[in-house]
């Protein structure tokens, strides 16, 4: 009994079949559920033999609202939330960074500098949580029902749905009145008027059928950084990933952090196409705002970079290095 007994614990316990509970908010077809999380889930499968499984629950299907997303990955309601950390405005102030205006206008090199920044700072941000993935979207551009913007001057009286704090702020120190709101809320204040257009990426745009909700877009010239971006991440519940299997963590460990992050801010570049080309095809009206108009947009903005910096400041950090730092990564993954 007694060998048997040591015979036992000298075994190594095989992992069992886990089904990982993952919670989002965009509608099933849209691409980062399509081309960034489904090939992430059908990876972690494959290369653990089976053992490691996905049950994706899209557009809120287990309730809650977006900006509650991140706590039920935290809490444990959800193995991994695929969310915005700005839906909870001011909680994940260091990520901040890449939501200022004008900071790139590539998804891919946004998703690798902040993979890095998130690991040099923010670290203690996400306490209760294990980040897979960090990306931001591609350009972020100008989508409005009866008024081009073209000029600063056309921001006035209009009132814009933006997607996180610095959005927000980007918006009022151009002259709009900003809106936020997450994007499942965006389709029916624009039909009812409560907004007049909305900040956004072409990605989205198609699976919540916008395009057919607005006639003018407002691009920005592509020798200067896009207007914004926006933050996201795949993040699992920290309790959940310390309780697998050591080879069920090396699978998530192989397919999540640098490599993961890239790979998505990729997919998002390679997505604004085949998101404009439906309001191409409706007839809808674009217009690209020229570099010297641009120029004027972000000395507008430009305090906002201040503020920021002024603010890690107050929390014992090092604002304008960590906004160096953030700046030197994004140059020094653009291609």
């Amino acid at each position: 009994m007694a060998l048997a007994a040591a015979l036992a614990l000298a075994t190594p316990v095989l992992a069992q079949e886990l089904t990982l509970k993952v919670h989002h908010f965009w509608p099933p077809a849209a691409m980062p559920p399509t081309k960034i999380l489904q090939p992430w889930c059908d990876k972690i499968a494959a290369d653990s033999g089976g053992k490691l499984k996905c049950q994706i629950f899209p557009a809120m299907q287990l309730g809650g609202t977006p900006a509650q997303l991140i706590d039920q990955a935290k809490d444990g309601v959800v193995d991994i939330a695929f969310t915005l950390p700005g839906y909870t405005a001011g909680r994940f102030p260091i990520m901040e960074v890449f939501e200022l205006p004008f900071m790139t206008n590539s998804a891919e090199a946004g998703a690798r500098a902040a993979w890095d920044f998130y690991g040099k700072y923010a670290g203690k941000e996400f306490a209760g949580l294990k980040p897979l993935m960090f990306s931001v979207h591609d350009e972020g551009y100008l989508h409005t029902r009866e008024k081009q913007i073209k000029t600063l001057a056309d921001f006035k009286g209009l009132k814009l749905r933006a997607p996180t704090r610095q959005t927000n702020k980007l918006l009022a120190s151009l002259g709009a009145t900003p809106v936020g709101m997450p994007l499942p809320a965006v389709a029916d204040a624009v039909s009812k008027g409560t907004i007049d257009g909305f900040a956004l990426p072409w990605e989205v745009i198609p699976s919540v059928k916008l395009h057919e909700m607005v006639k003018f877009h407002t691009e920005t010239d592509r020798t200067r950084p896009a207007l914004y971006s926006a933050v996201f991440v795949l993040a699992m519940n920290q309790a959940r990933y310390e309780g697998l299997p050591a080879e069920l963590k090396a699978v998530i460990d192989k397919n999540s952090g640098a490599a993961f992050s890239q790979q998505a801010g990729k997919t998002w570049d390679e997505s604004q196409a085949v998101g404009r080309k439906p309001a191409l095809d409706r007839g809808n009206v674009f217009y690209t705002v020229p570099a010297a108009e641009v120029d004027l947009w972000i000395k507008a903005s430009h305090p906002l970079y201040d503020e920021w910096a002024a603010d890690m400041d107050k929390r014992g950090l090092p604002g304008k290095q960590m906004l160096q730092d953030a700046q030197g990564l994004l140059a020094k993954y653009k291609k």
